[in-house]
């Protein structure tokens, strides 16, 4: 059976940072929408709000911000917010400061991100997302004039590709799909990968690196890498307890 075209799309994605100066259709982009926003959502929430950035100058202050030169360049950026504050306008004595609420807006939010991923590529476009909004996440939140029980999550920049990334190979499925009951990780397995990747790393196009998979998780994993999330957390009352 020949795959669809959307499989070969999910299967072979790559980000995209350099992008043409040829304009996203606004048809485009209502199409990309609308696939977004029918996404799944928890108890049907719906708690994740999308804001597109349109404005040239808030786009270069949010890329100086977080140090991402390619959303200036990128036709489209989208910032997606996880929501509680929706439904706090509308159930004032509801208590948002759950961690299940918190998580069940982070869920959303990827759920429906990579939605709007899936189907901007199959319209033969490419994007990346910007985790590095979460860098300056109080300015960013300033700029957008965000209320308590919101946060910026993710970016999405996106356009008319000029060039792609390399696939990176994914883990095996050996180690990262299980039956049953979890299984740990198969030590010769992880080096067979770190070889691969290691390959990868050192022979891709730009951002030549000598290191492997393991060694750059360590780096992610060792230290925390945006304490001040918490008390941004709280200030806008979200997952207090």
């Amino acid at each position: 059976m020949q795959e669809k075209s959307t499989i070969i799309n999910q299967r072979y994605h790559s980000s995209v940072r350099d992008f043409q100066e040829r304009p996203v259709d606004e048809a485009l982009c209502r199409q990309i929408l609308e696939a977004t926003t029918m996404a799944s959502s928890s108890c049907f929430m719906q708690a994740t709000s999308i804001i597109r950035v349109t404005d040239p100058q808030v786009k270069a202050q949010i890329a100086d911000w977080c140090g991402q030169p390619f959303i200036k360049q990128a036709p489209q950026f989208w910032i997606f917010c996880g929501d509680l504050h929706r439904g706090h306008v509308l159930n004032p004595d509801a208590d948002l400061g759950w961690t299940d609420l918190f998580l069940t807006a982070c869920l959303d939010t990827g759920i429906m991100v990579q939605n709007a991923m899936v189907a901007l590529e199959s319209l033969g476009l490419g994007g990346v997302f910007v985790g590095g909004i979460r860098d300056c996440i109080e300015k960013v939140s300033e700029l957008l004039k965000l209320p308590e029980h919101t946060v910026p999550f993710l970016g999405l920049a996106f356009g008319y590709p000029v060039s792609r990334n390399e696939c990176k190979p994914r883990l095996p499925h050996s180690v990262t799909v299980m039956e049953n009951v979890y299984c740990e990780p198969n030590q010769g397995t992880i080096a067979q990968y770190d070889a691969l990747m290691h390959e990868y790393y050192t022979m891709r196009a730009s951002n030549k690196t000598d290191t492997t998979w393991t060694k750059k998780l360590r780096s992610v994993l060792i230290r925390e890498q945006r304490p001040f999330l918490k008390d941004y957390l709280k200030k806008q009352k979200l997952n207090l307890y």
